[in-house]
């Protein structure tokens, strides 16, 4: 029997119509019927009762479609795996983000698990005071970051998504009780700056050094991780802006570039757009 007539068999068996299975798989209606008699002529037994009204299985129908179901799909998985190491879209891909922002493109991650089933996608948390060290060790393949991201081993693709800049303060700060706060008020407390290798334009774009009008803003204490950053602010010592109104983006190595990270880029890219 020719896999093509087992599929036959088996979309027939669930869509019990003739009509029905030839348009699903896009055959003739004949090349149904005809590969259905060929099947029951090399068994010796038929596998449907065809009446004018309805198509049903025969018991001996039941059983072989009980017993090439489980063999199809993994011969169907088989030429899909192979199919997908061919094109380069099977393996391991590692994504960093910061902290929960991968909650930001869950939908996308999932639609990208579904249609790459091969891919085992894995989720690493990148550091804000070090977001570019981990591309370039190599320990994650893309890194959803803010921008702007200018350096020349990295590839910045698509906008994703993007986030308010809201101030963090501790309860008791005299900004905690009003309603909103400016970038100017920057420049009368201290900041939470990073103790890591962030490039200086980066962390511009996040907490500027100056105010609009120019005034200096002070740093305050130096944190590694962003709980560390949220026990300096509770502390009441520091404030610093969270999220940002800049935008966010998948960034790889240059020389890292291969068919699994094209294919994330495209189907979270797309994934979002129509979000």
């Amino acid at each position: 029997m020719e896999l093509r007539d087992i599929e036959i068999f088996l979309t027939l068996t669930e869509e019990l119509h003739f009509g029905r299975t030839a348009e699903r798989l896009h055959v003739s209606q004949s090349r149904v019927s005809q590969s259905i008699k060929q099947q029951e002529r090399r068994i010796g037994g038929g596998l449907f009762e065809r009446t004018s009204r309805a198509v049903r299985l025969t018991p001996l129908g039941e059983r072989l479609r009980d017993r090439l179901r489980a063999g199809y799909s993994e011969i169907i998985s088989g030429i899909e795996e192979a199919a997908a190491t061919a094109r380069g879209q099977a393996g391991t891909l590692t994504v960093g983000t910061m902290a929960t922002h991968y909650q930001s493109v869950e939908a996308a991650l999932d639609l990208f698990r579904q249609r790459h089933p091969q891919c085992e996608l894995r989720l690493r948390e990148i550091l804000p005071t070090d977001p570019l060290g981990p591309l370039r060790a190599g320990s994650v393949d893309i890194g959803i970051l803010w921008l702007p991201i200018r350096e020349p081993d990295l590839t910045v693709g698509p906008v994703l998504h993007r986030e308010e800049l809201v101030l963090a303060v501790a309860a008791g700060h005299p900004l905690a009780s009003r309603g909103s706060a400016e970038l100017e008020d920057l420049g009368d407390h201290p900041v939470v700056y990073p103790e890591g290798p962030i490039p200086d334009y980066v962390w511009e774009a996040h907490t500027p050094s100056t105010t609009p009008a120019g005034r200096p803003v002070r740093r305050g204490l130096g944190t590694v991780t962003l709980e560390e950053a949220f026990q300096a602010i509770a502390g009441g010592s520091v404030v610093s802006p969270i999220g940002s109104v800049l935008h966010y983006a998948p960034v790889w190595r240059k020389g890292g570039e291969n068919a699994l990270v094209r294919a994330f880029v495209q189907v979270v890219t797309k994934a979002q757009q129509t979000a």
